[in-house]
């Protein structure tokens, strides 16, 4: 049996940054720079995802610190659905990192994945 990409717990703090997020666009306030709540990769393909928040109108859609492995890695949306289904090349699915904790904020990774391009978490 697979491990669950997102936990309630997980789910929970990804959707109160969503909401936050949110907030802050509609009073026209400075976006929230979050610290990534979870870390997905690909045990066989090299592809890693840092998820800050969950868009509450559509919880199906993550927006993080995306780096498919290809030398550039990007901040931007994708959905966990689709992360569910992806395999890599020895078709092994996308994993939840259960030993990650964030030591910055989503821009100080972006910050050094562009520098080295990929991101080292």
């Amino acid at each position: 049996m697979s491990m669950k990409l997102l936990t309630a717990e997980i789910r929970e703090r990804l959707l109160r940054n969503g909401r936050l997020q949110r907030q802050c666009a509609e009073q026209g306030e400075a976006e929230p720079d979050f610290v990534p709540v979870v870390k997905l990769f690909t045990p066989d393909a090299g592809c890693t995802w840092l998820l800050t928040e969950l868009d509450p109108e559509d919880p199906d859609l993550g927006f993080g610190l995306c780096d498919l492995g290809m030398g550039c890695p990007e901040t931007g949306s994708v959905r966990i659905s689709e992360l569910e289904s992806v395999r890599g090349r020895l078709g092994l699915p996308v994993e939840r990192d259960r030993h990650f904790t964030a030591t910055k904020t989503l821009s100080a990774y972006a910050a050094e994945a562009w520098t080295h391009g990929a991101i080292r978490a």
